[in-house]
Order: C-alpha cells, then structure tokens, then sequence
C-alpha cells in the first residue's frame, strides 16, 4: 500500500520501538507531523530547538535507546546542535530528524537550507549524517541510524530529510529492527587482567560511559568488593556505581579532591571500564600521562577505535560493557590481602572529602545537599546543567542507582530542566530534582511551559546568585577585582514561574529549605523554588574574597 514518506518514517520509528519524541514542530517536516497524529508515539513539543534535543539526549541516558528528536531546518537544527553535541561528547544515543528544503532547490541557498553532512559530519558534531533522496530508501536509513547510534561507542546521528521527499508516495516495504553486535572479553583477555590484577598492590577501577546499565553497575561493583579494588566515577557518571559502597573512591571532577588525584597518580595498575579518560577525568591529561601512562593501563570499550585514541594501554579489551562486567563479576576472587590497606584508604579518603566548611549567608547549598540526600528516594533523577553550582552536587551528593544522574559531560548550560522533564516523561511517579543556576536556568527557563502543559511535575531548585559563577571565580583568580560580564539582572524567579502555573517559592535559609520543598511536592505541580545564596559562597572551598586575596599575593 502506497505510503507517505512522513507515514514511511513513522512506521520504521514504530517498528524499532519508539515511545517517546521530542520536538518543535516546523513546516519542513509536516508529512511526519500527520503521520504521528495516529501513531502509538507521545509526542512532546518544547519550546526551543536545544530543550527538544536535551530532552532526547536524556532520554539516550536513562533508556539506553536512542531519543528522537525532530527540528525544522536551518534554525531549527543549529538551535538543536548543542544537544547533538552533549550526545557526542556524553557517549549518548540519539538520532536527530532535521527537515530540508525540497531537492530541486538544493544547493540554491534556498530558505533555512544547510548543507547538513558539511555542518553536523564535517564537524565531527555526529557519529553519521545523511540525507534521504527518495522515500524508498527511508526504511533503510532509518534502521542504520539506529545501529550506528547504539553500536560502538554510542552517539548522535542526524538524518536530514527533505520536504517533498516526505511528501513523496512510496509503496516500498518496512525494514527490519536494527540488531547491533555485542562484543565481550575473550577468555585470554580476563586471563591477562587477573594476571595483572594479581600482581598489583595499588589497583583503582575508572567507570564511565560507552553504555552502561544498572546490571553492569552492580556486577561491576560486585567485582570491585570482593577483590578491594577501589573504584571511581569518571566526570559526571557518579551514579555508575553505589556511592556508598565501600570500594567507592570517588568522583574525577572539575577541581576534584587532591587525595583522589592522588590515588590516580599513585595507582600502579588503572582499569578503565567504559570510560574515555578525557580532560576532565584525568585533570588536564596530567594525573596520567599520554601517551603511555606510568600506571599499568588495562582499557575496556566497546569501541576499538577508542582504545589507543589517547592513551596506550597494556591490555585493550573490545566489550559491551555489561558484558564486560558480568564477566568480571564471574571471575573468582585472588588473594587481595596486601590491597586491603590502599583500598580502606581511598575509601577514607572520600568519606573524609564529603565534610563541609561554614560559608557566608544563611542559606548552605552544602546543607541543602545533605536533605536531598536524605530526603529524596533512591530512585530520584537529579538533574543539573553547568555552573558552579554544580560542585555542591559533585561533592556532597551521593547517588545509589543508576540511571539517576542527569548532567552534560559536555559541560552545557540550560540542560537540567529539559533532562529533568524527560525522567517525568517516563515515570511520572518518579521524583525528578533540577538544580539550576541562575544564568543556567534562564537559558531553558521557557520549558516550564513544557512542564505544564504536560502535566510533568518536576523541581526546580534555583541556585540564585546574580552571577555567571564559575566565570567569575576564575575573573578572580586570574584577573583579581577586575569584574566584567558576570552580573546578573534577574526577574523575580517567584513570580516568573507563577506565571507559567507553577508553584514557586523563594528560600532565604537552610531551615527553610526542608518546608519549602514539602509544600512543594504537596503541590503536584511543577515547581521552583528561588534558593537566595549569598555571592560570596561561589565554592564549597573558598569565598570570593579568599580566592582574590589568594590571587592578590
């Protein structure tokens, strides 16, 4: 039976197992648009081109299935790039759907056209870029951009679309779901690790990335107890692993705690499980130095083009890492007697690291992070985009399930509301927390339409400093006194969200936190709350005043 172009794609979206999309609807792609007016798929329209793709982006993260997001072109799939790019750098799978001018008007500068394989393949923003030519050929892009964004090291895919081809009748017939290999570690290459692992005093385990589960979490974890490997969470993957573990070690972050790096540096045997070993992670590739690291490297990744990328390892191990890590898990336990003491001292280490100094104000977002450690279940997705802000959470908050971290390793602003929308999406019974900062949240503050309009019940703790934070922390410590750019002039977040239909609240100090965000979970609908900091509280370490004086000597 002859079908649309638009019908075509829906259906191959249908047949891979498509629930959810997120989009802003646009005339390039209309014939989609139709087809998923009767379609089994929940469609959610955001309010900004970068919110839809976030919202996709955090999808890939909690599903392990690629979110669909869908843009008109030209503005619509520049304003979505930066998800693409979280996706890209986050390991995440994600297909993004850009509509296109017609084809006859290709390569004329026709309205809103881009040459999508230059802007998105050429930039090294997604994994694979293509640009259907005949409806007849939808079902086949469609499933290879499900394999390639699942397969290897997971990713972004984009697959531009042009208006008449969608608008083109096809009687071609639908593909066949993508199935994507899973390798798993050759029993030479466990033979080879527990080799290495036997001879080493001073073992650390990195996990992070390349498509993680909650199976592999706990058997990974499994395999770390019972050999006392101590074990840490490269940047922003801090829910890989039960924090409270006693093999947890803690988190490689942006200013990370100096008796962590230390462990780094004095490991003699590093197995990364998953993880890049990026900037972040390694301190500005310093904790280990590439490309041939002075610790005994075992590196496993279900990509084998990234084994090797940066750092050479003794031992590269190709694996889907949920496979990886039930083999590990299945491994018997060596005599790890003479670890005992390395590994009680990394934990150590970690539990001494989640002590908090007093700050000026008298509201301690230090405080704030031990009640939603004890107030929010095991289950809660907490959410945050990039600022300052986000320290209190890298370094007081301890998460026990994965998937419950929603944050851009990429290190983009505007993410937690869109991403904290996405778990309500999926779970409407889930609690979903964003902690925003205030430049950070006004970059997605629109979506709080997205949230009432859907019924999607969120919080919304807004860190409120007047200031682009992590800027002006390092205005001081480089340019001391010499403030530009940083202020901020904000409106009143309580009325502002108010007006959305939101309940909203402003939280002048810590004893009325708790109350604050009882009234509103009680109120069932999406919420903010405007947490008033003192500015002088940038960091959990230091004041603006000492890292001036500190940069004044």
């Amino acid at each position: 039976m002859a079908r649309t172009g638009g019908q075509v794609l829906v259906d191959q979206l249908e047949l891979h197992g498509v629930e959810h999309a997120f989009c802003v609807p646009g005339e390039s792609y209309l014939a989609i648009l139709d087809a998923l007016h009767d379609a089994d798929i929940r469609l959610i329209s955001c309010r900004h081109e970068a919110a839809a793709a976030n919202m996709a982006e955090a999808y890939g993260k909690l599903t392990g299935r690629p979110g669909i997001c869908l843009v008109t072109r030209g503005p619509g799939a520049t304003h979505a790039s930066v998800g693409v790019h979280i996706a890209s750098q986050d390991s995440t799978p994600m297909i993004l759907l850009v509509g296109q001018a017609p084809r006859a008007f290709l390569g004329r500068d026709a309205f809103q056209e881009l040459d999508y394989p230059h802007a998105f393949g050429g930039l090294g923003l997604a994994k694979w870029v293509s640009e259907a030519e005949t409806a007849e050929r939808l079902p086949e892009l469609v499933a290879r951009a499900f394999a390639v964004s699942t397969s290897g090291r997971p990713g972004p895919v984009v697959l531009a679309l042009p208006e008449d081809v969608l608008m083109e009748e096809t009687d071609a017939p639908d593909g066949a779901p993508a199935h994507v290999a899973r390798p798993e570690p050759s029993g030479e290459d466990l033979r080879r690790l527990r080799e290495l692992l036997d001879r080493s005093e001073r073992p650390l385990a990195i996990v992070g990335e390349g498509g993680w589960s909650a199976q592999a979490a706990d058997d990974a974890l499994a395999f770390c107890e019972a050999n006392r490997v101590p074990v840490a969470a490269s940047f922003r993957c801090q829910d890989y692993v039960d924090n409270h573990s006693r093999a947890y070690a803690g988190h490689l972050t942006l200013g990370m705690d100096p008796n962590l790096a230390r462990h780094v540096e004095q490991a003699d045997l590093i197995l990364a499980l998953g993880g890049r070993l990026g900037e972040v992670t390694t301190r500005g590739y310093s904790l280990l130095e590439a490309p041939r690291p002075r610790q005994t490297l075992v590196h496993a990744h279900p990509d084998p083009d990234e084994l090797g990328r940066v750092y050479e390892p003794e031992l590269p191990i190709v694996s889907a890492l949920p496979e990886l890590a039930a083999a590990l898990a299945r491994l018997e336990p060596g005599d790890s007697s003479r670890r005992a003491g390395w590994a009680e001292t990394a934990r150590a280490d970690y539990l001494g690291s989640l002590a908090r100094r007093p700050l000026p104000g008298d509201l301690d977002l230090g405080e704030v992070m031990a009640f939603l450690g004890a107030r929010l279940p095991d289950d809660a997705v907490l959410a945050c985009g990039a600022g300052n802000f986000t320290v209190w959470v890298h370094r007081f908050y301890e998460f026990s399930r994965y998937p419950t971290q929603l944050a851009p390793r990429a290190g983009a602003m505007g993410y937690g509301l869109p991403a904290a929308l996405t778990a309500k999406v999926l779970d409407p019974e889930r609690t979903a927390v964003c902690l925003a900062g205030d430049g950070d949240f006004m970059m997605s503050a629109a979506e709080l339409a997205t949230a009432v309009q859907y019924g999607l019940g969120v919080i919304v703790l807004v860190v409120n400093n007047g200031m682009y934070g992590t800027i002006r922390m390092h205005q001081e410590r480089l340019f001391p006194g010499r403030v530009v750019g940083t202020d901020l002039v904000n409106p009143d977040f309580v009325e502002f969200a108010r007006s959305f239909g939101c309940h909203a609240e402003a939280v002048e100090r810590t004893t009325d936190v708790e109350a604050a965000f009882e009234r509103a979970v009680a109120s069932g609908k999406p919420a903010v709350l405007d947490l008033r900091v003192d500015p002088e509280a940038i960091h959990p370490r230091q004041t603006i005043s000492e890292i001036r004086a500190a940069a004044s000597e």
